[in-house]
């Protein structure tokens, strides 16, 4: 497999009902992570949020986007990774304390929940709240689809974070039969299948190789494949209309002793210098066409 390669694959069984997806990161874990300098554990769980977020936002039927954010009063007081359908994605962590631990407690706390906000570009905003589940966060998203979406699903996710690679697999069943008895074998059989899954083969082997190792025996159908990108949305634009809120008299103030406004973007960490000729819109809308 390309070392820089980074796709989406989703795939389904013909004759069973079950869905599935296998995603492998590579460059936008890296371009995520980018000058942060976060602790292992930090990274791994980043890594882990990328890849989850990632397989989350291919189940959309919808243009829009997808925002998977865990708040806690642990040492990381969150983590959050934004993706859209076209699998561009983003995201950062806030650490305030000292990392004592691994898992998904010790990095989040005891009181912790999970926020998966949907927003589509056509319709109404959806946001769903679930305490974490578990030690691990492949266990809370199977709870939040149990519980938010009545909807059995698996989740495998593995990170490398030496290498900073990071990659996950979906099931899902396909309520597409009356047969709940059947459908439910069906999902048990592919799970068996899925959970001998190497770590090595996720990170090392082509979609296609992974697929065929597990499922050889299966009439699998496979879907065009997807590339996932790291993309940033902040621009000069969107600064200057936060900027906005301020009134004129903190603008001046603040340019006064500065000489400048400068605004550092959380997740790609560019800076955004605004002197007093950038402002002008702001300080003297009337001059303005």
């Amino acid at each position: 497999m390309s070392e820089n390669l980074d796709v989406l694959n989703r795939y389904l069984f013909e004759d069973l009902h079950v869905r599935g997806e296998i995603v492998q990161l590579k460059q936008s874990f890296a371009d995520i992570i980018g000058s942060h300098n976060y602790p292992e554990p930090v990274t791994q769980l980043l890594g882990e949020l990328l890849a989850a977020t990632s397989l989350l936002t291919a189940t959309l039927k919808f243009e829009g986007e997808i925002s998977v954010q865990l708040q806690g009063d642990g040492p990381v007081s969150f983590a959050v990774i934004n993706g859209n359908h076209q699998q561009q994605m983003r995201g950062v962590a806030q650490v305030n304390g000292p990392i004592a631990g691994k898992d998904l407690k010790a990095l989040m706390g005891n009181k912790a929940n999970m926020v998966i906000t949907i927003m589509p570009k056509q319709g109404e905003r959806y946001q769903g709240i679930v305490a974490l589940q578990g030690d691990t966060l492949s266990e809370s998203l199977e709870h939040y689809f149990e519980t938010s979406e009545q909807l059995t699903t698996k989740i495998w996710l593995d990170v490398d974070v030496a290498k900073l690679r990071a990659a996950g697999m979906l099931l899902q069943v396909l309520p597409d039969s009356q047969d709940k008895q059947q459908q439910h074998q069906d999902f048990d059989h592919i799970s068996q299948l899925t959970a001998t899954v190497k770590s090595e083969e996720l990170h090392t082997l082509d979609a296609e190789q992974v697929l065929y190792r597990l499922y050889h025996q299966e009439k699998v159908r496979v879907f065009e494949p997807q590339p996932v990108v790291f993309k940033c949305s902040c621009s000069e634009d969107k600064c200057l209309a936060a900027i906005t809120n301020l009134s004129k008299q903190e603008i001046e103030d603040h340019i006064e002793e500065y000489m400048t406004i400068d605004m550092t973007c959380d997740y790609c960490q560019k800076t955004y210098h605004f002197d007093r000729q950038k402002l002008q819109p702001i300080l003297n809308p009337q001059t303005q066409h």
